[in-house]
């Protein structure tokens, strides 16, 4: 995504998890992180699963239906998520944070067009190079003896008219 990765999300994709239902492999992700798949969260994965692209946490919490939960607890458990790799954040062009699932298919990039506000994958190979130039610039870091990295790359721009590329729709 155009957005904060980590060298956490991308270690968490597991052989096998692509056939069994997202809902299933993210509570298998949180057991093995050590945390208790809770109603709570269990409504929040659910609710991110069918929103089906970045959303904000209004909008993840709106999409709570009667499995309601307090906006705090969907603050806590998506930081939660992200610490252990479950979700990947990305900025709007307002500055405002939205969250998708991170299925462990690799980090994802995105370009957010300022006129529309509409959230657009990058092709593959792109992010694939622009991956492998933040594991350059992580290394020399590591290197360094800089720990616990992070990062956030962010696309802003306006689409041009017509298709380009694939609209995030996972």
């Amino acid at each position: 995504m155009g957005s904060i990765e980590t060298k956490q999300g991308e270690a968490n994709g597991r052989q096998g998890e692509k056939s069994a239902p997202p809902i299933g492999i993210a509570c298998a992700r949180l057991k093995s992180a050590g945390l208790r798949v809770t109603r709570p969260r269990l409504a929040i994965l659910s609710a991110l699963v069918r929103l089906r692209e970045p959303a904000s946490i209004g909008q993840i919490h709106a999409g709570l239906g009667s499995s309601r939960c307090d906006l705090v607890t969907v603050y806590r458990c998506l930081a939660a998520f992200e610490a252990i790799g479950l979700v990947r954040r990305a900025l709007s062009a307002g500055g405002s944070s939205l969250f998708a699932m991170d299925e462990g298919n690799g980090r994802r990039f995105h370009v957010l067009c300022r006129r529309t506000q509409r959230l657009v994958e990058i092709d593959p190979a792109l992010s694939g190079e622009l991956g492998r130039a933040v594991d350059l610039v992580e290394k020399a870091l590591r290197d360094r003896g800089y720990t616990e990295l992070g990062h956030v790359v962010e696309f802003f721009g306006v689409a041009p008219p017509g298709p380009s590329w694939a609209p995030v729709n996972r």
